[in-house]
C-alpha cells in the first residue's frame, strides 16, 4: 500500500456466514457482495469472540475480549442499562484514526451504550436513539450529529444513504474510516420491501438444514413469537430479502466510491456482529437464544469479506480469524500502533499473504459464564456456572456431547482454554460474578 487506505467496514447485525454465496448459499442474491468476494479474500472461518450484539462490537471497537472491556451481554434500549459510559477508559479504533488524521463517520448500529451521544473519536455520527427499531421501515429516531430527529424511510436505505452522504461531502485531503452497521438481518424479520420478499417466495431454503435439535439445554425461540409452519417460511423470506436489501446498500455505497475515485484505495471489510440460527437446529437467534446461552457453530461463525489495495483477488484463508484480528489489521492498514492491551488478535496482514507456519491452530470465545475453544476437530465449552460442560467432534456435527467418551481430549482443550485467557484477565469467571451489577438487560443469558 502505497498510501495509508481509507477503510469503509460495513457491520451487519445477525447475520450468519451461512448466509452468503459468497459462503455456498445457493438461493440468496448479493450480486455487490459477490464482487467484492471475487475481487479480495474471503475468510472460511472466521468467527465472533462472542455471540451477542454489543459485546462482539465493543470486541471490535477496542480490540479487547469481553472479559477485558467488561461489557458480557446485549445492552437494553433502557437507560439504567444503556446510559452508562461503557468502556470509557478504553481507547477504540476510531479514536485511533481520527487521533492519527483520518476522517471518521458511523451511521446506523452502535449498540455499545449512550447511542444518543456521538461517541468519541467520531467527526460524523448518524445512530438510532433511544428504542430498538422494531419494524424497519417506520421511521426512527436518530441522534444526527447531537441532534434528535426523524427522516421517513426504510431503515437500510437511511443507512446507506448516510454513508454515501458521509463519502460524497467528507474532507477531501484526509483519508476516511467509515463504519456502516446495517440492522436488517436482525428480528423480528418482518416489513422487508415486498419486490425483495417476492424473489424468494418459491425458495426451497435448502441452506437452512433440517431443524434437528442438538441443544442440550432449553431452547427459548425469544426472537420468533409465532411459531406455525407458515409464519417460519416467512421470517425465512424476510430474512433472505433482508440480505439482499443490506446488498444493495453495499452497492450504492460502492458506487459512490467509484464515482469520487476512491474505490482503488479504499479498505472495505464486510462482516457481522455474530451469526445466528433460522431454524437451525429449531433455535431461532443467537448465542441467547437458549438457557444456557449457546456458542454452536451457526452462533459463532460470521462473514468476512476484505477488499481492497493489499488484498490478494480470489483468496479464501483457511486459517481462523475473528474480529480482534480484524482490529489489529485495520490499525496496521492505518499505520497506527493499538495500546491498551494486552491483546489476542493479531493483524490479518500476513494470512493475506500466506504466511500461516506461525497461525493459531484453535479458535476462542466467550459469553459470560461460558467459554469455548475450538480447533479443527473438536470443540469444549466449558461453563463455569455448576453446568455440564461439552465436547463436539466436530466431524459429527454438533449433534452428540462426548464429553465423557474424550475425557483426555477434554482435559487438553481444558488447559489450552485456561492458558490462553490466563494470558489477557486475572481468573477465571466465577458464577457469582454474572449475578450483581452491573446489569447488561433484564434477561441475561446466565440467569
Amino acid at each position: 500500500m502505497s498510501k495509508r487506505p481509507n477503510i469503509l467496514v460495513v457491520f451487519n447485525d445477525d447475520h450468519g456466514q451461512w448466509a452468503l454465496p459468497a459462503y455456498g448459499n445457493s438461493e440468496l442474491h448479493t450480486p455487490s457482495v459477490n464482487m467484492l468476494a471475487a475481487n479480495g479474500a474471503v475468510f472460511e472461518n472466521a468467527f465472533t469472540p462472542v455471540p451477542v450484539c454489543s459485546p462482539a462490537r465493543a470486541s471490535f471497537m477496542t480490540g479487547l475480549l469481553p472479559s477485558q472491556h467488561g461489557l458480557h451481554d446485549y445492552l437494553n434500549s433502557a437507560d439504567q442499562f444503556n446510559a452508562r459510559r461503557w468502556m470509557q477508559d478504553v481507547n477504540t479504533l476510531p479514536q485511533m484514526l481520527h487521533d492519527a488524521g483520518y476522517h471518521t463517520g458511523l451511521s446506523g448500529k452502535w449498540h455499545i451504550g449512550r447511542d444518543y451521544d456521538p461517541q468519541p473519536g467520531f467527526d460524523d455520527w448518524f445512530a438510532l436513539a433511544g428504542d430498538y427499531p422494531i419494524y424497519h421501515r417506520d421511521a426512527n429516531r436518530f441522534c444526527d450529529n447531537g441532534h434528535l430527529h426523524a427522516p421517513e424511510g426504510y431503515l437500510t436505505q437511511l443507512i446507506a444513504d448516510r454513508t454515501v452522504a458521509f463519502l460524497r461531502d467528507r474532507p477531501k485531503d484526509q483519508p476516511f474510516f467509515h463504519f456502516t452497521g446495517f440492522y436488517a438481518t436482525h428480528s423480528p424479520w418482518a416489513d422487508q420491501p415486498e419486490r425483495l420478499v417476492a424473489q424468494y417466495a418459491d425458495a426451497d431454503f435448502d441452506d437452512i438444514p433440517s431443524a434437528e435439535r442438538v441443544f442440550e439445554g432449553k431452547i427459548l425461540n425469544i426472537e420468533l413469537p409465532i411459531a406455525d409452519d407458515a409464519a417460519r417460511r416467512r421470517a425465512k423470506m424476510q430474512y433472505y430479502a433482508a440480505v439482499t436489501a443490506i446488498d444493495e446498500g453495499v452497492g450504492r455505497i460502492l458506487d459512490q466510491l467509484a464515482a469520487s475515485g476512491e474505490l482503488e484505495n479504499t479498505l472495505i471489510v464486510f462482516t457481522s456482529d455474530h451469526g445466528l440460527c433460522l431454524d437451525h437446529h429449531g433455535i431461532w437467534g443467537k448465542g441467547n437464544a437458549t438457557s444456557p446461552q449457546n456458542m454452536i457453530e451457526e452462533s459463532m461463525r460470521i462473514p468476512m469479506v476484505l477488499s481492497g489495495p493489499g488484498v490478494p483477488k480470489g483468496a479464501r484463508p483457511q486459517a481462523f480469524a475473528d474480529h480482534l484480528d480484524l482490529f489489529q489489521t485495520l490499525a496496521a492498514a492505518a499505520g497506527v500502533q493499538s495500546t491498551g492491551g494486552p491483546f489476542a488478535g493479531q493483524s490479518l496482514w500476513p494470512v493475506l499473504s500466506g504466511q500461516t507456519a506461525d497461525w493459531r491452530d484453535a479458535q476462542f470465545g466467550e459469553y459470560g459464564t461460558a467459554r469455548m475453544i475450538r480447533t479443527a476437530t473438536h470443540k469444549l465449552i466449558a461453563r463455569f456456572d455448576n453446568r455440564r460442560d461439552t465436547l463436539f467432534a466436530l466431524q459429527d456435527g454438533e449433534t452428540r456431547n462426548i464429553i465423557d467418551e474424550a475425557p483426555d481430549i477434554a482435559t487438553r482443550l481444558r488447559t489450552r482454554l485456561s492458558a490462553h485467557f490466563s494470558q489477557f484477565e486475572d481468573h477465571p469467571p466465577k458464577a457469582e460474578d454474572f449475578f450483581g451489577a452491573p446489569r447488561f438487560n433484564p434477561v441475561e443469558a446466565w440467569r
